[in-house]
């Protein structure tokens, strides 16, 4: 790469600035649910099966009113259902994108701190600007 290259954008060559903005905004918006480590622990338990909120509780290590309150959140996000059975609250996982994106993200992050050398020296830099 030449040293007057650009880094390649985030929506490569989109000419049309007002749906880059509806991308931009909607992306920021899943990122602003995302962005709470008890919800990325929600979807974390419920990635696979559909559990209660009692059981959601136990696995995350939260309050009822804590896990309710994420819950919420994700559930007005789109990003999890639910369906009552009795007096029970099941959730599941409703968008299986923004699991993947959570997966992709926590993964490299895991891989990282694993093995710190795995990341470049120009990528470390750029993180802090």
């Amino acid at each position: 790469m030449s040293a007057t290259a650009q880094p390649p954008k985030l929506l490569g060559d989109a000419s049309d600035d007002e749906a880059a903005e509806r991308v931009f905004d909607t992306a920021a918006e899943l990122f602003g649910v995302l962005a709470t480590p008890l919800r990325l622990r929600i979807l974390n338990a419920i990635c696979t099966h559909e559990k209660s909120v009692g059981d959601i509780m136990q696995a995350v290590e939260s309050t009822q009113p804590n896990v309710s309150q994420h819950l919420k959140v994700l559930y007005q996000a789109g990003i999890v259902a639910k369906r009552r059975v009795g007096n029970q609250i099941y959730y599941r996982v409703q968008s299986e994108k923004a699991v993947q994106l959570c997966r992709s993200v926590c993964t490299q992050i895991a891989i990282e701190l694993d093995d710190p050398d795995s990341v470049s020296q120009s990528e470390r830099l750029a993180r802090r600007i």
